[in-house]
């Protein structure tokens, strides 16, 4: 059996009271003494602190040195396109299997200054070896480091202020665009992204550095600790999917409503069009659709309906099966992420769905997502 890995302000947690728990090989604090839905409103109405250092940091770049190098192996390995995306900006995308299933979602981050071009990426906790073995596998000529740093989240409508209290500069940013910061005298990195549908910054943070940084944030009335419990409610409530969750190596991008990541370029008719893994698939389901969707479902039935819960019609077929579910804590009622047969969805208005529940029956009905607005600064 394989022990639990520990984040570098694992004490720190432990100090501030957090129920800590087992999250992809990793000792995670899951909630703090004030409670889940208490961390939830605070970071909906102010700022908080979110340890997310059990993500795999990567810096890759070309062994030659050459940025078109750099470029066209990753072109080569994800569906993106490097012309005219500009230094410093962040993008999603995904690593696809050979039938177009997602691996893994990433986030990326182009860096270049006519001298140096590199890619910063983060990827999903449990998958961090299977990725670095899937990049090696399809990038040969490409150099690829673990960042050895904590990774902070900063959430809410107060973060900007809160962390330009350290650094001025982070107030410049704008949603999805990437910085080095100067912090307590720190060189750290700075993504102004997160998980929560909030404003806020990912913190990328020398070991050494990181538990000052984060006291010195906490110190500031607005901010404090939140777990991976509010993580997971706020980001529901964005209509965010979850890898492991919602999103698989058996769901394609466009299933998931995540084609939105592929640049025009690579889709069909685009100058890159294809030349991905998975590419075949993933085209042929833009030009003739897909077969189901993940889709927002909400219930105003007073039954939670967590994951794994089906979905049927009026003949009790089952057409669907929950993914994520929750009582949503800013609505009120059952909020969920489901995945449902299109020709059901296409139907839905004329055949209501319900959710199973042991013997209940709650009614359930297609939404548009987010299911809370997302209030990113643009």
């Amino acid at each position: 059996m394989t022990d639990t890995r520990r984040v570098p302000l694992d004490a720190m947690h432990r100090a501030a009271g957090a129920k800590m728990g087992p999250f992809a090989g990793w000792e995670m604090p899951i909630q703090y003494p004030s409670g889940l839905k208490a961390e939830h409103q605070h970071t909906r109405e102010a700022a908080s602190l979110f340890d997310v250092s059990h993500m795999g940091q990567l810096r890759v770049t070309a062994a030659d040195g050459r940025a078109a190098t750099l470029h066209a192996q990753l072109e080569a390995a994800l569906p993106v396109d490097f012309e005219d995306w500009a230094s410093g900006q962040q993008k999603y995308s995904y690593l696809l299997n050979d039938a177009g299933g997602i691996e893994d979602d990433l986030m990326l981050v182009h860096l270049t200054d006519g001298r140096h071009a590199e890619v910063r990426i983060v990827v999903n906790a449990g998958n961090r070896d299977a990725d670095l073995k899937w990049f090696h596998r399809h990038c040969p000529k490409l150099h690829f480091e673990w960042v050895p740093a904590a990774l902070l989240a900063l959430q809410g409508p107060g973060a900007e202020q809160a962390l330009a209290a350290l650094d001025p500069q982070a107030a410049s940013l704008r949603f999805m665009q990437a910085a080095a910061l100067k912090l307590l005298g720190a060189d750290c990195f700075a993504t102004r992204s997160g998980y929560t549908g909030e404003d806020g910054y990912e913190i990328s943070i020398p070991v050494e550095a990181a538990e000052a940084i984060a006291a010195r944030l906490l110190e500031i009335d607005e901010v404090r600790w939140a777990g991976l419990g509010a993580r997971d409610t706020l980001r529901l409530e964005a209509g965010l999917p979850l890898h492991g969750s919602d999103i698989g190596p058996q769901t394609s991008p466009v299933e998931a409503g995540l084609a939105f990541a592929i640049p025009k370029s690579r889709r069909p008719g685009g100058p890159k069009a294809g030349g991905f893994p998975g590419a075949e698939t993933v085209l042929r389901q833009f030009a003739e659709g897909a077969h189901r969707k993940l889709v927002g479902l909400v219930s105003h039935d007073p039954v939670p309906i967590r994951a794994h819960s089906a979905i049927v019609d009026a003949h009790e077929r089952q057409i669907g099966e929950v993914s994520s579910g929750t009582v949503s804590p800013t609505l009120g009622h059952p909020v969920m992420l489901a995945w449902l047969e299109r020709q059901a969805i296409e139907h839905e208005a004329t055949a209501p769905l319900r959710a199973v529940v042991r013997d209940k029956r709650p009614a359930v009905q297609v939404t548009s997502l987010p299911f809370v607005p997302k209030r990113y600064k643009r």
